[in-house]
């Protein structure tokens, strides 16, 4: 022992703190700084010579119990379906996953490790805080240590679980954090390890505190008994091999088992330079910074056992231990089995089938009347039948609960979305509203007894009353028992080389040119596009540090980068959310820590509670229309109005839902639709693929002549004139004509939709010939045996096959079209209350308003400017016109707005601006909100005007103020004013309310104001003269550039839906590429010049035209040739080239900007010549001072017969008097030039 402690030293570091294990210092130090690791090696020598192996003894097992995966988000780069692989790669039998402070992988995890025959083992890497998980003081308690977890069982599941969800729930302050308190209530079923050099033990070794690691070890033993193990490591890292020697003398001198592990972070050795580049894209860093977080060390890998026992040959314990641990853990998941809440039934019902039965037979009756058709009663006990089967009483149950709960709460319901829609049953408990009968929906597509699977109700609710319905199911089930579903961003392709060429230092240009090259696909990879782009693939081939660059992106390509929460899903389980899975925790709310896909496969009731503004607007217009003209609106049940088709016929379909964007409406008016069928068969075949349906279609619809490949298809076909358009006439045509169950008819259509080309062709020769079982009996029929030529058989399958890649789901678009088509009513029969919730829908959205407003303005309905007398808090309908509400005007707020409504209701209107200011004097209207209400028009009915307003408020609201203080309102002394009582009575309203008489502002003034205030242009546009010309002029509208940027980052199958949603024109939107030569006019509306890295000056000019804004980069020299025009509110023309660029807005970079056409522009115009030098100085400071971000004024001086140009300035009234206070009236004049 001696020995021993000679060789080792006495254990003393030569650093006065330990670095953290991100931050350790490089290995090779000055002065002899590996002393203690060279003493530590002659240790570990010595030991295994006291130990030899012997001769013919196999080579023991080793299991890695500390590994990251790309779930330690930017951390990790071990790519979870390549960690099974290389275990079994190096004769591992089993693996365990612990990940820093979450659990997002576990269940990927598991499932790989279970397709690749090795053991899974669920752990987490957890962060313990120093104190309480409650403290939280800046300074203290963002310091935490590590602790490895691993579930031995499914009780420690279940433990690991609670914990990791109180670390984000109780616990987060940087990191999600635990502490010893619940570490020990729900210690069961655990293993225990002491970490890395960020555990606590470690780190009291380290810093010399002895006694504080035995007892901390001595804690976690108590608490953990023989699943407490001290962890060693062998990774290169300094403090690590310093470490070791005090962690063995610990373990052996309190008995506590050994554990090696190696905190892998990447799959091998030579993938330790893509961590690096992955830790510079989560610190936001790169390869050349100094300061960067790395590890100084090669050794964080998957190693072999091999290796791992060479390491650690002088403590095999600590290997034989790893393995032991592995037999201890046995998680096992249970996939498929579905678990439903409790939904507790009223009383005087047996089980929740009775309560749902008698739902159906009332639901019945009362949709159907009480002769119910035969048909319908027999298609209602089918599906009560299948239901009860599955299983799935209970989840019927649950979704009509909430429906029916928003529905007598006066929180609108859409119709039904998804192919829900094809249950007569949830029809007639009023689970949807469109009846499956009518429309031929196929209940097998929703729910089928030979495909089990879980069915999914996708419920539409208000987008501002959607959180209600979840609050109410908070309620009724638990808080604990309802969370909201985590989603990941990735690295994809264009991303990747973003991040990889940020880091790399790679510049801007070069790595934007490069993500350019990678097509805009869904599911588009870095490998794919080398296949596609040849001159992507050169770059590669022959510029080496190109390859590196990609060969990086590559390997980083697809990694989960960020967390989000699903917009709509929520799950609602039987026991506490944390006993399933664990939760992390986003703006406050509760989430899933695994994606909803996962959460399906336990068996959790997962649902989609979506927020659909249309319903929001179809609440306000009824409630409008109700409040205006005292009608209960009600939609025609039949659908079949031709005033409200008229819509579609005409092209007049802005605002109707779904049918908004220029191609739809030109389809429509080709189409002239009058029944819902071919509303449907719109919404169906407006998107890629059923796209070249549309001719026949039209033409089937306008002639009466269809086409039928052979006359058994007609029944299915007539109603959309000899066109294949529905997912649902598939499983009908393979039903009818060759004798299948709707059941396998909906597995057929899977498999042609999935292009799974080995059960197509087994279904091909059966749909021909059909199929007999050993007996010779007949199972499927086949066309043949039904009269059915092969020849046709034939043809028909592939046009099945060929459209059922595209074909829609006819349930969800008749939800759809009802929808669309209870818009266009409000539309046709109530215009200004229609587009007045439209307008009301979009506050805040500049891209959509401007749309809605032109829209107005083509039905003749005037926009009203803000009234005091007249607005409510939002847009309403008055008089067949819409009048603009005051809580959208900028820095009123709702508040101040419903005091004054509910003064003006309460005590009648304001008579005066003076009468306006003495009865809101208590009301919280401040004085800015009043100057926001001038400027915005909302005192235009009264004498005074902007100018004069402006100039006078102030000192009213200080008089009002100022007598309040004095008390009632008049009792004044004679004194303070020098005049007699009467005097004082009589002249009151005088002295009080002295206006300050101005001339009103000009017409591009008054438009520039009500813009501020507004956001819109509303009296009018200053380039509303001007429409025609600069349609001729340009060639894209912000509109256009809108379009780009929703069309960007969509696969081509969904563009049809998101331009119908939207209003969009995307396909118009597809003909624009990054780069292209573009010309665009409009008002410029802000300018922000910077200056580059290479001092070079730039401008970001922000512009506007009738439709919305858009960014205009000019570089320096085209912001140096423009500069004379660049000026607010100056109207320009825009030469320049598209960028077009992944998750960024679409701009233009401008290569020529000028004054468009003729257009009057002010100058201020200073004459110096008989000024002194102090006020010469005077004025150069204040052209300075007013010189910002925000000029509209161009400034020359004239000095004698020189005229010089000064830049611009920012004028006002207010600037315009300073100028004339120093340099004299006579000395300045404001010109048009």
């Amino acid at each position: 022992m001696k020995i021993l402690f000679f060789l080792i030293g006495d254990g003393s570091f030569s650093e006065k703190e330990p670095s953290p294990i991100r931050n350790v210092p490089k290995r090779t130090g000055p002065n002899g700084t590996f002393s203690n690791q060279k003493k530590l090696l002659i240790f570990f020598s010595f030991f295994s010579t006291m130990y030899p192996r012997k001769e013919g003894e196999k080579m023991g097992q080793f299991v890695h119990l500390h590994i990251h995966s790309e779930f330690s988000l930017l951390d990790g780069a071990n790519r979870i379906k390549d960690l099974p692989v290389r275990a079994k790669e190096l004769g591992m039998d089993a693996m365990a996953i612990t990940d820093h402070g979450v659990m997002y992988g576990a269940i990927d995890f598991y499932k790989a490790c279970k397709k690749e025959g090795v053991k899974p083992i669920i752990g987490c890497e957890v962060y313990v805080a120093p104190r309480s998980r409650f403290d939280k003081e800046p300074g203290v308690d963002n310091k935490y240590n590590h602790l490895i977890l691993l579930a031995k069982n499914n009780q420690g599941y279940k433990n690991l679980s609670k914990l990791v969800s109180l670390g984000f729930i109780d616990g987060y302050y940087y990191k999600p954090r635990i502490d010893l308190e619940i570490l020990e209530k729900y210690s069961e079923g655990l293993v225990c390890l002491s970490a890395c050099l960020a555990g606590s033990v470690n780190q009291a070794l380290l810093n010399g505190q002895n006694e504080k690691a035995e007892e901390i070890a001595l804690w976690h033993k108590r608490v953990f008994g023989e699943d407490y193990y001290i962890e060693l490591q062998n990774n290169g890292i300094k403090e690590q091999v310093l470490a070791n020697q005090k962690l063995v003398q610990l373990a052996r001198k309190l008995d506590i088992p050994l554990v090696a592990t190696n905190d892998a972070h990447y799959l091998k050795k030579e993938d330790a330079y893509n961590h690096e580049v992955l830790l510079c894209i989560q610190t936001g860093k790169r390869m050349s910074d100094e300061d960067r977080m790395k590890f100084d060390t090669e050794e964080l890998y998957v190693k072999s056992p091999e290796e791992m026992i060479d390491y650690f040959k002088a403590f095999p314990d600590a290997i034989e231990n790893t393995v032991k641990i592995a037999e201890k853990c046995n998680v096992e998941f249970e996939f498929g089995h579905t678990i439903l809440p409790n939904y507790e039934v009223p009383e005087g019902y047996e089980t929740h089938y009775d309560f749902l039965e008698d739902l159906c037979k009332k639901g019945m009756v009362k949709r159907y009347g009480s002769s119910i058709p035969e048909e319908y009663q027999k298609r209602a006990e089918y599906e009560l039948g299948v239901i009860k089967k599955m299983g799935y009483v209970d989840y019927y149950l649950i979704v009509w609960d909430y429906i029916h709960y928003a529905k007598t709460h006066n929180i609108p319901v859409g119709p039904g979305r998804g192919s829900g829609a094809g249950s007569i049953l949830a029809y007639s408990i009023e689970i949807t509203d469109i009846d499956p009968m009518k429309y031929n929906l196929l209940f097998e597509r929703f729910l089928n007894p030979e495909r089990v699977s879980m069915p999914d109700f996708d419920v539409d609710f208000s987008d501002e009353q959607r959180q209600e319905v979840i609050d109410y199911v908070c309620r009724k089930y638990g808080h604990d028992h309802v969370s909201q579903i985590i989603t990941f961003g990735t690295l994809a392709a264009k991303n990747a080389i973003r991040n990889v060429g940020r880091a790399l230092d790679i510049s801007l240009a070069e790595t934007d040119k490069i993500a350019k090259m990678i097509p805009n696909e869904l599911h588009i990879t870095i490998k794919k596009a080398l296949e596609q782009n040849i001159e992507l693939k050169n770059l590669y081939e022959n510029d080496e540090r190109i390859h590196k660059f990609l060969d990086v992106s590559m390997a980083l390509e697809g990694m989960p980068k960020n967390t989000s929460t699903h917009a709509c899903g929520v799950v609602i389980t039987k026991d506490p959310v944390d006993s399933y899975v664990p939760l992390y925790v986003r703006d406050g709310q509760n989430a899933t820590q695994y994606i909803m896909t996962t959460l399906e496969e336990l068996g959790l009731l997962k649902m989609d509670f979506l927020g659909l503004r249309t319903l929001t607007v179809i609440k306000d217009t009824k409630e409008m229309v109700k409040k205006d003209h005292g009608i209960d609106v009600e939609f025609d049940k039949d659908m079949n109005d031709p005033k409200v088709y008229k819509l579609w016929q005409d092209g007049k379909t802005c605002g109707v839902f779904q049918f908004e964007s220029q191609g739809m409406k030109n389809f429509m008016q080709d189409l002239k639709p009058d029944c819902l069928e071919d509303l449907i068969a719109g919404v169906s075949l407006y998107r890629p693929g059923p796209m070249d349906q549309i001719p026949r279609y039209v033409r089937g619809k306008q002639t009466g002549q269809n086409e039928y490949t052979h006359p058994s298809l007609e029944p299915i076909l007539n109603v959309t004139y000899g066109c294949m358009v529905y997912q649902e006439q598939v499983m009908q045509i393979v039903r009818d004509l060759a004798g299948y169950s709707l059941g396998r008819a909906d597995l057929v259509r899977r498999a042609m939709g999935k292009k799974k080309l080995d059960v197509m062709a087994k279904e091909r020769e059966v749909f021909i010939h059909g199929q007999v079982d050993e007996e010779g009996n007949v199972i499927v029929p086949g066309c043949v045996r039904n009269g059915i030529d092969e020849v046709s058989a034939n043809k028909i399958f592939d046009e099945m096959a060929e459209f059922a890649k595209y074909a829609f789901n006819k349930s969800h678009a008749a939800c759809y079209a009802v929808v669309s088509y209870q818009t266009a009513f409000l539309k046709a029969y109530y215009p200004p209350e229609f587009m007045a919730a439209m307008l009301n829908s979009y506050l805040g959205n500049l891209d959509k308003v401007p749309v809605y407003i032109e829209e107005c303005k083509s039905l003749n309905i005037e926009i009203l400017k803000p009234s005091i007398n007249e607005s409510e808090l939002k847009f309403t309908a008055i008089n067949g016109n819409i009048r603009f509400g005051l809580g959208s005007i900028k820095n009123v707020g709702i508040q101040p707005v419903e005091n004054i409504i509910k003064e003006r209701n309460e005590n009648g209107k304001f008579q005066s601006f003076t009468d306006f200011c003495e009865r809101i004097a208590d009301a919280s209207v401040n004085k800015k909100c009043i100057e926001s209400l001038i400027k915005s028009g909302a005192f235009d009915e009264f004498e005074q005007n902007r100018s004069t307003l402006l100039a006078s408020f102030e000192g009213i609201v200080d008089t009002i103020q100022s007598t309040k203080k004095k008390g009632l309102e008049g009792q004044f002394s004679m004194f303070d004013f020098g005049a007699t009582n009467d005097d004082v009575e009589n002249n009151m309203d005088d002295i009080k309310y002295a206006f300050v008489e101005k001339e009103e502002f000009s017409e591009k003034e008054l438009l520039s104001q009500e813009k501020e205030m507004l956001g819109i242009y509303l009296s009018g546009h200053p380039l509303s003269k001007l429409k025609e010309e600069i349609e001729k002029q340009t060639t894209i509208s912000t509109r256009d550039i809108d379009a780009i940027d929703n069309k960007t980052n969509i696969d081509e199958e969904n563009i049809s839906e998101l331009e119908m949603v939207s209003g969009y024109d995307l396909q118009k939107a597809s003909k624009f590429r990054d780069g292209q030569e573009v010309k665009i006019a409009g008002i410029i509306t802000s300018i922000k010049k910077k200056f580059t890295k290479t001092n070079r000056i730039m401008a970001f000019v922000t512009i506007e035209d009738l439709y919305g804004q858009a960014e205009i980069i000019a570089f320096e020299n085209a912001y140096l040739t423009a500069k004379d025009s660049l000026i607010e509110e100056n109207i320009v023309l825009i030469k320049g080239r598209l960028s077009i660029r992944e998750e960024e807005k679409t701009s233009i970079i401008a290569n020529e900007i000028t004054n468009f056409g003729v257009q009057k522009r002010k100058e201020l115009i200073i004459n110096i010549t008989n000024l002194d030098e102090p006020i010469k100085k005077k004025l150069r400071g204040a052209i300075k001072y007013f010189n910002g971000e925000m000029n509209n004024i161009a400034v020359e001086v004239q000095d004698g017969e020189n005229i010089l140009k000064c830049g611009a300035i920012y004028l006002t009234g207010a600037i315009y008097e300073v100028f004339q206070d120093i340099v004299g009236k006579e000395n300045i004049e404001l010109k048009e030039i």
